[in-house]
């Protein structure tokens, strides 16, 4: 199964590196980023044997299969993140030491940070090889899993634990309606493997509900608006996390989900249109935040806000670019990333107004730092031009607007692009230590990269059509070409036009950005991310409240749990058909002893409610229960009814050891206050009593003994037992049995342990 080489090597990452890490925490990294090598090495030969596919039977009866793929599309991002992902890790063998002295932690925590980082990309590499659509859901739960350990990884820090949880909610919301749809998808064609649903739905287009569902999953994974408030918060993690997770990994796995699914999207005109709406507004938003902001990361984040807002709009447009894009974001933004990272170590500052004049001190990370800011900013020479180039030919063909839109959008991408490099490396000479190699060299390996698509085109264009192949152009060959054209081409006329408007945009920014910062700063007011500050504060209002009602009365907690699931019962009963729903039996003389035990047991009930006293009342609960027993035994169901009697013994013994470590003061008011019931006791009581008694009565309707009873049997035999009941008992359900014994053991130990405080008393 050479198809899943390349992925048993990114799984292998994170645990061999933890053993490394036991030897020698500086050998985690070293030991991860070979393996993440190794593991790109064999994916690069396994492309160029050609697309594949591998399909393992997981669950055959319900139709289940793990599926994996190699086609250009996972290829491209696969080659991504394994070899950004190996160069981030060796950066951060350099970056943690300092970070963690600053933060006062123990050097071997270094080990737990590259454990994760290996596992997000480990989580990476299977997002995009998977070719099922529950299985693309696991994988992108793990990435937002790790990715709350990775952005909260200072735990002591409140704003690292802030944005982390922040990060989790979005991601972790969205990423649960991206599973309705998934759901939906699956119900609808009757698979979840992706080829099957693709050929499917060229007939059956899928529903629009199911759509909007995936596309909310990807949007808040790419940042974009209105989820796209999370990502400036994020920038509390460590400067490595930022770098691989919010450049080339996890914001790029929302759009790798839209490009992977685009066959869906193609036939929905409706969503094409909503998803190109929200990628131009991502994109104007994302560029205005970055033009005001003052900390580095910040700057960055919200240009990768807009960044993947050009994305979005390429893949809506159905534009064979849209994986050339990212792939050509990838390294700029990193690069950037780390730029900043090796600067906060060298200066301690993290913010604009507080740096200048770096190239003098940092001539090599200066020179690296603009290779990648000229990439971002599509300049030629850069594979970022190319990026600018796909982005405009595709607005060329929509018409004027859509050609001054993007005209806007470039020129605002330049202006902060040269306010952060000239922020860093221009102005007043500021002199600071040199930057360890370590950091260094891999902005050199990100910017040569950079470099070397934007001299070598050609390089690129295989690679780009194999990932079109595979999504945007549903199967199609791609006709992707990628040259430097000297003419007056559209194209050609809106990058220099943008050139242009960034130039001035950045010459002029002193007479403009104070208005803008206003503007900006009143306006977030009443954004998304107030939403989310009101939304959480309403719902820990809400349980506070909760909280409070349930704490001050055993009656109020039983009531809420009862009245709900009475409510909901009645609601089953409402909207099902009525029509024989409940039908009368008959009672004959060899029902007597059934109908007794029925009677004792109601009789026991109606007396607690008048007991007088906290041990008569567990007496007569006791004997409802015992009563109850009585019941199963007369209907043939020993085994219910032993454990019946055991059940009640064991809680009858706990009720009695309670009450007597009880003070009598407490007790005393326990009992006036139960002989006073109130009228929403009444009212729960009312629910939850007719919900039992209609769902019972309609349950005991409609036995259909040969349904579940021969069936029971026939298993039995196949399982080899004895008889039905062992078989129940230990292979049908037999983690439930291990848990009743569990809840069995530990209540007799809570009531031996009371019983000795009492001896000791």
């Amino acid at each position: 199964m050479p198809l899943l080489l390349p992925i048993l090597l990114a799984l292998a990452c994170a645990p061999l590196a933890y053993v490394a890490g036991r030897w020698r925490p500086g050998a985690a990294a070293w030991v991860g980023a070979s393996l993440a090598v190794a593991s790109l090495v064999a994916l690069g030969w396994e492309l160029t044997l050609g697309p594949a596919r591998l399909v393992l039977p997981w669950a055959p009866t319900w139709g289940l299969s793990l599926e994996f793929t190699r086609d250009g599309l996972s290829g491209l991002y696969a080659v991504m993140a394994l070899s950004v992902g190996a160069l981030v890790v060796l950066y951060s063998r350099a970056y943690l030491p300092h970070h963690l002295e600053l933060k006062h932690r123990p050097a071997r925590d270094e080990v737990r940070f590259h454990v994760l980082m290996l596992s997000f990309m480990a989580a990476m590499v299977l997002l995009v090889t998977v070719d099922d659509l529950l299985l693309l859901f696991v994988a992108l739960d793990l990435t937002t899993i790790v990715s709350y350990l990775l952005i909260g990884y200072d735990r002591d820090d409140p704003e690292s634990r802030a944005a982390a949880l922040l990060s989790l909610v979005l991601t972790g919301a969205t990423s649960v309606v991206f599973f309705a749809g998934a759901m939906t998808l699956g119900l609808q064609y009757g698979t979840f493997s992706l080829p099957l649903v693709f050929e499917r739905a060229a007939t059956s287009p899928a529903s629009t509900g199911a759509l909007v569902c995936l596309a909310v999953g990807a949007l808040g994974k790419s940042a974009q608006v209105p989820f796209h408030f999370w990502l400036p918060r994020a920038m509390a993690a460590p400067t490595p996390v930022s770098s691989y997770l919010h450049s080339a990994a996890m914001v790029a796995a929302g759009v790798f989900l839209l490009q992977r699914l685009y066959p869906l999207f193609a036939p929905a005109v409706a969503v094409r249109d909503g998803l190109l709406a929200l990628g131009f507004l991502s994109m104007a938003v994302g560029s205005l935040l970055a033009l005001v902001a003052d900390p580095f990361k910040r700057v960055l984040a919200y240009s990768t806000i807009a960044q993947y807002g050009y994305a979005l709009v390429l893949v809506a447009l159905g534009s064979e670019g849209a994986p050339l894009y990212v792939a050509a974001h990838a390294p700029c933004k990193a690069a950037l990333f780390l730029t900043v990272g090796a600067v906060t170590q060298v200066t301690g500052s993290k913010k604009l107004s507080q740096v200048s004049g770096l190239r003098h001190s940092l001539p090599v990370l200066a020179g690296a730092s603009a290779v990648a800011a000229a990439g971002l900013a599509a300049l030629p020479l850069t594979v970022g031009f190319f990026k600018d180039e796909v982005f405009f030919h595709a607005l060329v063909q929509k018409g004027p607007a859509f050609m001054a839109a993007g005209l806007v959008g470039a020129g605002l991408t330049l202006a902060y692009t040269l306010r952060l490099w000239w922020g860093l490396f221009g102005g007043a000479r500021q002199d600071v230590p040199a930057a360890p190699r370590l950091l260094v060299a891999p902005v050199v390996v990100l910017a040569a990269s950079v470099l070397a698509g934007g001299l070598l085109p050609g390089l690129l264009v295989a690679p780009a059509r194999a990932a079109a192949s595979a999504s945007m152009t549903r199967g199609e060959p791609a006709t992707l070409e990628l040259a430097y054209h000297l003419d007056a081409r559209a194209e050609n006329l809106l990058a220099m036009g943008a050139w242009a408007l960034g130039a001035v945009l950045f010459a002029t920014r002193l007479a403009w950005t104070p208005g803008l910062a206003r503007v900006l700063d009143g306006t977030s007011r009443f954004g998304p991310e107030h939403g989310y500050r009101l939304l959480l504060h309403q719902l820990d209002r809400l349980s506070t409240w909760l909280h409070e009602l349930e704490v001050r009365d055993l009656r109020d907690r039983v009531a809420s749990v009862l009245v709900p699931t009475g409510l909901l019962g009645l609601t089953v009963l409402w909207v099902t058909p009525l029509r024989h729903r409940f039908i009368p039996g008959t009672v004959g003389w060899a029902d007597l002893t059934l109908v007794m035990a029925l009677a004792f047991a109601s009789a026991a009930a109606l007396a607690t409610l008048r007991a007088r006293g906290h041990l008569v009342l567990v007496m007569l609960i006791s004997c409802v229960g015992f009563s109850l027993a009585m019941v199963f035994a007369f209907a043939a169901a020993p085994d219910v009814a032993l454990t019946s009697v055991l059940v009640e013994t064991t809680f009858t013994l706990l009720f009695a050891g309670l009450l007597a470590l009880l003070p009598d003061r407490r007790l005393a008011r326990a009992q006036q206050e139960a002989q006073q019931p109130r009228d929403r006791d009444r009212f729960s009581a009312g629910i939850a009593g007719v919900s039992g008694f209609l769902l019972s009565w309609s349950a005991l309707s409609h036995l259909e003994a040969d349904r579940v009873g021969t069936q029971t049997v026939k298993l039995a035999e196949v399982a080899h037992s004895p008889n039905v009941v062992a078989a129940v008992l230990t292979d049908f359900r037999g983690l439930d049995t291990v848990g009743e014994m569990s809840v069995v053991v530990a209540a007799l130990l809570g009531v031996t342990s009371l019983l000795g405080l009492k001896g000791k008393r």
